[in-house]
């Protein structure tokens, strides 16, 4: 073996002997650094959690904002078309009581009958009659046409219905036309 070779198996020697470890300050920056890195996207997975929940309790109300929606339409997709037909069964009420007058028999068991079969329909699709007699007035479901006085009746109460409201699911179609009753004026 000759020298230079020699020489070259010391410097391959100490090139291959195990790393010197780096100093304890340098080791402790890098583990700063990572523990912070780690930290950051620890915080940055927190708030995209956070954000992804928010997102789905927004999407989750308005499906339910949309579901009330649609069944709102269910509900009330008749009002108008309630609301048209009141007045014919007003007019067929008229004409049963008219009839009741003379002694048109037939005619009168005709007219009972289309109303009967009517005021079914509207009864079927949720239209409920309000008949406030007795009641005390309430001007969001009634509409006073007069009063009137009264001895016998509460004043402000519903003396006479001249017309009956309706509703439909709870909702005012049109409001009752009542006569309310008020105190009778004082003797002079």
């Amino acid at each position: 073996m000759s020298a230079n070779e020699s020489g070259r198996d010391r410097q391959s020697a100490a090139s291959e002997s195990p790393a010197v470890p780096p100093e304890p300050a340098a080791e402790l920056v890098e583990l700063e650094r990572l523990q912070q890195a780690l930290a950051e996207s620890e915080e940055r997975a927190r708030s995209h959690r956070e954000q992804y929940l928010r997102a789905l309790a927004e999407l989750d109300n308005v499906r339910k904002r949309a579901q009330r929606d649609i069944e709102a339409a269910n509900r009330y997709g008749l009002e108008k078309f309630a609301a048209e037909l009141l007045p014919v069964k007003d007019s067929l009420e008229a004409a049963v009581e008219s009839a009741a007058r003379t002694d048109s028999r037939g005619l009168r068991e005709g007219h009972e009958a289309t109303l009967r079969l009517l005021s079914q329909a509207l009864e079927r699709i949720g239209v409920r009659v309000i008949d406030p007699a007795g009641e005390p007035f309430d001007p969001e479901r009634h509409e006073a046409m007069m009063a009137e006085e009264s001895a016998t009746a509460e004043p402000g109460s519903v003396l006479r219905v001249v017309q009956p409201g309706y509703e439909l699911n709870g909702r005012l179609l049109r409001p009752a036309r009542v006569i309310v009753a008020r105190e009778p004026a004082p003797k002079a």
